[in-house]
């Protein structure tokens, strides 16, 4: 049964939600504030992002979501409702009940633990509702704030893994995190 398109996972001043048509400006807003850092990191995040590029992105996530396959939330501040980035849960893999995790803040919300506690969040709709036993974070190894958040949500390094990802047209070297369901309870 796929998850419900109007899911709210909330905690302290974060509200976790799948995207809707309606996001599509606060979304193209925030990928081009934040060009100079996340941009570094996740090609997409690029200099003339348009509404477009934010509309198709959100259709492709719904589609996910219908599909019960990926599942991409909307980070939003409790109260105000300002979008603060993104994360989710992809690369689904039923026979080892397994997914990749992504996330990613606006530049003016960095730094303030919204990665560490949105992360959180995904992963235990990950194993409570997708009964998934292991979420895979992968990042660059120079990527230090993205490492530091998989650090702090209690996912454990595992590995300098060769050529583990495709970025900007050539294979690259990535630091492989993981977090099993004891590793929240270890980090509450």
């Amino acid at each position: 049964m796929p998850a419900p398109l109007d899911l709210k996972l909330a905690e302290g001043a974060l509200v976790l939600r799948p995207w809707r048509p309606e996001d599509a400006p606060a979304l193209q807003e925030a990928v081009l504030e934040s060009v100079e850092s996340v941009g570094h990191w996740l090609p997409w995040c690029h200099t003339g992002y348009g509404l477009d590029e934010a509309k198709a992105w959100i259709g492709h996530c719904r589609e996910g979501w219908i599909a019960d396959e990926h599942f991409a939330f909307g980070i939003f501040e409790q109260g105000s409702g300002a979008l603060l980035g993104s994360t989710g849960l992809n690369q689904r893999n039923r026979v080892h009940h397994s997914a990749a995790m992504g996330y990613w803040v606006r530049h003016s919300r960095q730094r303030q633990g919204i990665a560490r506690q949105a992360a959180r969040l995904a992963a235990r709709f990950g194993f409570e509702r997708l009964g998934l036993v292991r979420i895979e974070i992968v990042a660059l190894p120079d990527n230090g704030a993205s490492r530091r958040a998989a650090e702090q949500a209690g996912a454990r390094f595992e590995a300098i893994a060769r050529h583990r990802i495709w970025v900007r047209d050539e294979a690259r070297d990535a630091a492989v995190y993981a977090l099993v369901p004891e590793d929240l309870a270890q980090t509450s």
